[in-house]
């Protein structure tokens, strides 16, 4: 084989390595795919869950275990075994008990769930609210063990809000049913063993013999169902992979739609979904890491764009569409709003002066960097929030126009102007102090002077676009950077919520 032959067979190789590396945490690409799940499911959500997996396993070829009964009895089962992939929860009061428990990692939502009494078809009784649950002697009574099942549960709590349970919990114990799943009540129901039963308006619709009498006083109360990805899952990117396709809107909720479900919105389904990511350039060393979490864990592709936020705007107002926008300060969010759904406040960061380590200049203030000969550092007022915020201080104690004759150096990015200290182009700049702390050079060659004024401050806010097709992605997006506080504090931001 001759040399030139022989390098580029090598290069193939090559590519084709490189190439099983970047579908690696695809689910569906990789022997992860072959592996089974177990899914821990409400006995309400039955019909609608069973669809979808047999769908999800002719898809992809993945063996879904499913595990049915009432959401409490599964959520003691789990915590118990500590093993499984995901539970499906008809109450959200589970979804936080197994949080509570560290039984839980991500949720997504799927439907929202009222409940109301189940009676025969055309309602023979006349039964027409919870009073006639009392005064009506001759009624057989049904109702989900409250400790058993997730309507049981919220059954027990309305009633007792409105002074029914007591009266009503002992009819059904002298002559009534109390069963461990909404499907067994409304079994019961459909064998004419009960005249009535409170479940979950979804579940009767899936029974033709039977009516759904609503009541204010559960309607007053929706409950949301959620699935969650538990922390005891060996292949989390599968389950993961599998939460997605069951509450996509054009997947798995249309089953449950079909069946009488009031689903949420939803993302719309894709194998390997692809973010675009906008965030200023302070906050990648505190968020990079945690992107790159979230791909491995989530099988998706988040591709980032870190600037200077005039220049992101810019950017946004010539064409570009970020799915996720993380920027600098609220100032710099304002200008795009009305393109994204509203932002939340994550952190701040203090504006600082950095100087050159000893301090050989006697850079201690504002009013010391218009010393003469002091080479001073600025971020570009148009190109970036630091450069706008760092004005905005400056003109408040009348500096601006004094200082811009020591200006040597303007940057869109305070990373940039850091630097410029240890290579001796300037003597100070002003600075976010993350930038210095987050800069090992700068922590060893730099000292930090902080800025005594109000004005020396800058808020993230994160938000989301208006036109998206994956929000709860990017919602879990969020979860995942806020999660790691640690990533922001350890170089100098402040956690916004705790202010």
């Amino acid at each position: 084989m001759n040399k030139a032959k022989y390098i580029f067979l090598s290069l193939v190789a090559l590519l084709l390595i490189a190439t099983g590396f970047l579908f690696k945490n695809d689910p569906s690409e990789t022997g992860e795919a072959t592996k089974s799940l177990d899914f821990y499911c409400a006995a309400g959500m039955k019909l609608p869950a069973a669809a979808v997996v047999k769908d999800y396993e002719r898809e992809f070829g993945v063996k879904i275990n499913i595990i049915y009964g009432g959401s409490g009895t599964l959520l003691n089962n789990l915590a118990v075994a500590q093993k499984g992939d995901l539970y499906l929860a008809a109450d959200y009061s589970y979804i936080t008990l197994a949080r509570e428990k560290g039984l839980l990692a991500e949720a997504i939502p799927v439907n929202q769930l009222r409940a109301g009494l189940a009676v025969a078809k055309g309602n023979p009784h006349g039964i027409s609210s919870l009073q006639d649950l009392l005064d009506k002697k001759d009624l057989k009574i049904g109702l989900a063990n409250p400790d058993a099942a997730s309507v049981g549960k919220f059954t027990k709590k309305v009633l007792s809000q409105h002074k029914y349970w007591q009266a009503i919990e002992e009819r059904v114990k002298n002559d009534g049913v109390f069963t461990g799943t909404v499907n067994e009540l409304t079994n019961n129901l459909k064998l004419s063993s009960i005249d009535v039963g409170i479940v979950w308006d979804a579940v009767a619709a899936q029974y033709p013999e039977l009516d759904f009498v609503a009541l204010a006083e559960f309607d007053a109360k929706p409950k949301n169902t959620t699935i969650g990805i538990l922390k005891s899952s060996e292949n989390a990117a599968q389950a993961l992979h599998f939460a997605r396709f069951l509450t996509a809107r054009d997947r798995g909720l249309k089953h449950f739609e079909a069946m009488g479900f009031k689903i949420v919105e939803g993302d719309k389904w894709a194998n390997r979904p692809e973010l675009n990511f906008f965030g200023g350039g302070m906050l990648r060393p505190a968020v990079e890491e945690s992107i790159r979490e979230f791909e491995l864990r989530e099988g998706v592709i988040v591709k980032t764009t870190f600037n200077g936020c005039g220049i992101l705007v810019s950017q946004m107002e010539a064409g570009a569409h970020p799915d996720a926008y993380f920027a600098c300060d609220t100032k710099f969010m304002e200008q795009v709003q009305d393109r994204f759904d509203p932002s939340t406040d994550v952190t701040s960061n203090d504006i600082v002066i950095a100087v050159e380590k000893g301090n050989p200049k006697g850079i201690n203030s504002l009013n010391d960097m218009l010393k003469p000969g002091v080479k001073v550092g600025l971020g570009h007022p148009d190109k970036s929030a630091l450069g706008y915020l760092t004005m905005e201080m400056l003109k408040s104690v009348n500096l601006y126009d004094k200082i811009k004759k020591n200006v040597a150096v303007d940057s869109p990015t305070g990373d940039f102007l850091i630097n410029q200290i240890s290579i001796h182009s300037v003597d100070a700049v002003i600075i976010y102090k993350s930038n210095f702390m987050a800069s090992p050079s700068a922590v060893r060659e730099c000292d930090m002077i902080e800025i005594p004024l109000k004005e020396a401050k800058a808020v993230q806010p994160y938000a989301i676009s208006k036109n998206n097709d994956h929000k709860e992605l990017l919602k879990r997006l969020m979860i995942q950077l806020t999660s790691h506080q640690e990533r922001f504090t350890d170089i100098g931001f402040h956690w916004q919520a705790a202010e």
